[in-house]
């Protein structure tokens, strides 16, 4: 069982914890993304599955600490707090940038020797070793938010209310920072199988992008194709929990 330390953990919030379930679903949020977004996947897998939402630092009741912008850094926090819930077998889900994370933090495990995932899925985001083209971190700020909000998952009330504007800047432009300049070789792979996950109407991570994470495992790799945008899985929920369920029950 993990320690009293890290039911604590401020990097995880446990929405639905389950003691009994015979896994551990962690969700890597996506850029700007807190673990509130994944409230309904939290509740849906249970009880397959005990949820860790990822809470990365500078939002919700992480406000008060500064963001990191760098994948790696992320990776390399993630990996020592997750270090205390390997009690029970692993799944990583990672959404758009926090596929980049869970991928760097599933190789952190398997250069340390660790028990790691067993299965990692990425979903709406590009293979790692794909250059990324956009600028959205070197915009202004209204020029952020504004192109935030029209990619989808995060509330248009932002751009009118100045205190919140306020407190969600540092953390989004910390993100973007993070996955703009992330950069991972050709040949860098994991041992895990890779499940990737693509909506057909994505400009931003297309079958062809995502399906080229085959490249990064030595384990396998599968691509399964949903209707939608960008943020897709806020409409398929029942139908990426039934292929999570599926994995876990298998």
């Amino acid at each position: 069982m993990p320690s009293s330390a890290a039911v604590d953990n401020p990097w995880f919030r446990r929405f639905n914890p389950s003691d009994s379930a015979p896994a551990r679903v962690v969700i890597f949020p996506h850029a700007g993304g807190s673990a509130s977004y994944y409230l309904g996947y939290a509740n849906a897998l249970a009880p397959h599955a005990d949820v860790l939402a990822v809470q990365y630092p500078g939002r919700q009741n992480r406000f008060q600490e500064p963001p990191i912008s760098t994948v790696e850094g992320l990776a390399d926090e993630l990996y020592r707090e997750l270090l205390d819930w390997t009690d029970r077998p692993l799944v990583f889900f990672g959404h758009s940038m926090g596929a980049a994370v869970a991928f760097e933090t599933v190789r952190r495990f398997e250069r340390h020797g660790g028990r790691g995932p067993e299965r990692l899925f990425v979903s709406a985001g590009r293979a790692p070793s794909l250059p990324r083209d956009s600028e959205l971190s070197k915009l202004s700020d209204d020029g952020l938010l504004a192109r935030t909000v029209e990619l989808g998952g995060t509330d248009e009330r932002i751009l009118e209310l100045p205190a919140l504007r306020e407190l969600v800047l540092p953390a989004l432009r910390a993100d973007y920072t993070a996955i703009e300049t992330y950069r991972c070789a050709p040949d860098a792979t994991v041992s895990v199988p890779i499940t990737g996950l693509v909506a057909e109407s994505d400009p931003n991570a297309t079958a062809e992008h995502v399906g080229q994470w085959d490249r990064h495992t030595t384990g396998g790799f599968d691509l399964r194709i949903f209707p939608g945008g960008h943020f897709y899985l806020a409409d398929r929920t029942a139908e990426v929990v039934r292929l999570l369920v599926a994995h876990l029950r298998g």
